[in-house]
This record gives C-alpha cells, sequence and structure tokens, in this order.
C-alpha cells in the first residue's frame, strides 16, 4: 500500500430527499488485474452525513459516524487502503464515489467482510444517485 495511506477528506450535498444511507467506495480501473483494485468500500454511512475527515478510512481512529461499515478492500484489509500502482505505469485513474442509497442497510452486505463485489451488487439496486471525483496518480 502507498506509504501514506491515509483517506482523503470528503464532503457532499444535494442528495435525493429518499436518501436513507450513503457509501463510498474508492476504485482502480487501470489496476493490472483485469478487474481493477477497490482500494476502499465504506456503506451504511447515516443520512445525516454529508462528509468523511481525512484519515476517516483508518478504522483504528474510529473517524466513521456511528453505523458506517468499512469493509474488505483489495488489499485484504478493512478501511483505506491507499494508491500504489505498478512503478513505471502511466498515472492510474482512482474512482472516488459517493452513492445515496434507498435503503438504510444494504440487505446482503451485513458487516466488514463483506466483499466490494457484494457492496457493489447492493448498491446496483439501491443507488438513488451517485457523483464520482477521478484522480489521477503515478509514481
Amino acid at each position: 500500500m502507498h506509504r501514506r495511506n491515509v483517506s482523503p477528506a470528503l464532503s457532499w450535498s444535494g442528495a435525493p430527499a429518499g436518501a436513507k444511507s450513503f457509501a463510498v467506495t474508492m476504485y482502480d480501473p487501470d489496476a493490472p488485474t483485469g478487474s481493477g483494485w477497490w482500494h476502499w468500500v465504506v456503506f451504511n454511512i447515516p443520512p445525516g452525513t454529508t462528509s468523511l475527515p481525512k484519515g476517516a478510512g483508518d478504522v483504528k481512529k474510529k473517524l466513521m459516524p456511528k453505523g458506517a461499515i468499512q469493509s474488505r478492500n483489495d488489499y485484504s484489509a478493512t478501511g483505506y487502503g491507499g494508491p500504489c500502482p505498478p512503478p513505471g505505469d502511466k498515472p492510474h485513474h482512482y474512482q472516488i464515489t459517493v452513492f445515496a442509497v434507498d435503503v438504510d442497510k444494504l440487505p446482503n452486505a451485513k458487516n466488514d467482510a463483506a466483499s466490494a463485489a457484494l457492496v457493489g451488487f447492493d448498491l446496483n439496486s439501491h443507488t438513488l444517485a451517485k457523483a464520482t471525483l477521478t484522480g489521477l496518480y503515478g509514481l
């Protein structure tokens, strides 16, 4: 993982009135895996939340709102795993997406052992709106 490994501060506004929770993901579609790389998966973020502080992806710091679950990333850890493209690769695209969700708790992703694919399955059928910010990073 990237040596600085600190999740960015995020804020959002304008969620649909029916939003009962939020989710946040960070995904690298350029990872040389054939399926990309999930760096961060957070779900069941309470509906009154409009921001996450810098470093909230460190589960030990307990900076997430009560009830939010940080599940497994592709580093086989919970919480945030920073960018770490292979040396010499072109800069990778890191897509941070905030999802407004129509349920307070995802129905299949139950805890921090949920895979990004399972969380994505739930989000696919329960997302009211989403916004994505894409950043580039290379070594």
